[in-house]
């Protein structure tokens, strides 16, 4: 099975996110190419977001492990990809900001901004959410093998279990309670680590900017 079909297979909520965003960018009245892409992107991250959290929402452990165990390393590819095109997006948002001349539409722009940087960071967690179950179900059974030790010693953790990990590095770039057993888990964990330093000093930088244009009107 070649990796794009199987992708379409594994994956029908990225698809229709990516479907979504192509539509979405295609009939927005933009005047540049950046604003285009930009619209695409929030349409279709937010698509993606608002599907798999639902279905995180449902689900349970084993829901987590059947998903899990599906994947292959298509997942890799993924995740490869939304990070690329998530740190993309920063890049389009200073291009948007820097091109932006005079008063009109200012706060739309901000606003605009605003979404596209928090879409953006909130699908790295979400991706590496989906990452690092996939790789805590991809080990044995046995709970001295397991990859993450959860703190009230877990053994089948489910999403919210997963999301927490996840975002905790995400927000502080730190695993807090939550141990890393394995070395291809530590490696996960070291890039969204480098990827969230990099969203979180753009997101301080870029607020600063906000401020300063707004405290200049």
């Amino acid at each position: 099975m070649s990796v794009a079909r199987h992708i379409v297979q594994v994956h029908p909520r990225l698809l229709l996110a990516i479907a979504v965003g192509l539509v979405a960018g295609f009939l927005t009245p933009a005047h540049s190419p950046v604003t285009y892409c930009l619209v695409g992107w929030n349409a279709g991250v937010w698509t993606y977001l608002l599907t798999i959290w639902l279905m995180m929402y449902r689900a349970n452990a084993q829901d987590a492990k059947r998903l899990a165990e599906t994947e292959d390393e298509s997942a890799r590819l993924v995740l490869a990809m939304v990070c690329v095109a998530a740190i993309a997006s920063l890049v389009a948002i200073l291009l948007e900001l820097a091109g932006g001349r005079g008063d009109a539409g200012r706060l739309w722009r901000y606003a605009f901004t605003a979404a596209t940087v928090f879409g953006s960071w909130c699908l790295i967690g979400t991706i590496f959410t989906l990452h690092y179950a996939r790789l805590f179900y991809a080990e044995d059974d046995d709970p001295k093998a397991l990859p993450l030790r959860f703190a009230d010693g877990q053994t089948t953790p489910d999403y919210w279990d997963f999301l927490y990990f996840a975002f905790t590095i995400s927000v502080a770039v730190q695993t807090s309670d939550v141990g890393v057993a394995t070395r291809a888990m530590r490696k996960a964990v070291l890039a969204h680590s480098l990827i969230c330093f990099v969203f979180n000093a753009a997101i301080i930088g870029l607020s600063i900017n906000i401020a300063a244009g707004l405290a200049g009107n």
